[in-house]
């Protein structure tokens, strides 16, 4: 056996521990997209209201937290969310792996808030001025008339937002997250050997690549479905 293919075999065996760490990171992100849409859709109608008082913090919120380094913003999760928080007398742990999520959500959040800001501004105005002319308000057009149109456009810039997301996930390695960069590592320090460097970290790219390539080539798809009708 060559030199190369031993140190491929060697990388090799340590695949399911590597991997466990990578579903680590498939969860955090999992969780962070669902987290971010959901405060991040509030956030981008928000930025449409007629309401000053709800359009500038709205505003205000989604400019700090999409120019914000996302870095930072898991500092700030990881020691400012207690580990430990209790509710009618119950405990409940919250692990750094959890509040590094609620840290991704942040920024997040503020992308989806600008992408249902855009999609709706995106409708032409005269379809605001049809709905109204028909008699239909302001609360009943946008969620009856315009949001219905805004969805698929929103999902192609929403895959490349959470595919964008996954690869972030490793930051959370810095704030002590045992995710798949965490264990890369230990598996190269446990191998004791710098030849396996290029090998391990060449395994731990080709997992990213076969994860987010799919979801991009996917979202390239569904634009181009989209714009066509």
């Amino acid at each position: 056996m060559t030199e190369d293919a031993n140190l491929l075999v060697r990388a090799m065996e340590w695949m399911p521990f590597v991997l466990s760490g990578f579903g680590l990171n498939i969860l955090m992100s999992i969780l962070a997209i669902v987290i971010g849409t959901v405060f991040g859709t509030f956030l981008g109608l928000g930025q449409l209201s007629t309401l000053r008082i709800a359009r500038v913090p709205s505003r205000f919120a989604t400019q700090l937290f999409r120019n914000a380094p996302w870095l930072v913003l898991l500092f700030y999760c990881i020691f400012l969310v207690p580990y430990l928080i209790e509710i009618g007398g119950l405990a409940i742990v919250l692990p750094s792996w959890l509040r590094a999520t609620i840290g991704l959500s942040f920024p997040v959040a503020a992308n989806f808030s600008e992408i249902v800001r855009g999609t709706v501004s995106s409708v032409p105005r005269g379809q605001w001025e049809a709905a109204e002319a028909l008699g239909y308000g302001r609360r009943a057009t946008l969620f009856r008339i315009i949001l219905p149109q805004c969805i698929t456009r929103m999902i192609p810039p929403w895959m490349n937002l959470y595919a964008l997301l996954l690869t972030a996930t490793p930051l959370a390695v810095i704030v002590g997250v045992e995710e798949v960069l965490g264990r890369t590592q230990a598996a190269v320090q446990a191998l004791s050997d710098s030849r396996m460097l290029i090998p391990m970290y060449l395994m731990l790219l080709a997992m990213f690549f076969l994860y987010t390539w799919p979801i991009s080539r996917l979202s390239l798809m569904l634009e181009r479905r989209f714009r066509a009708k």
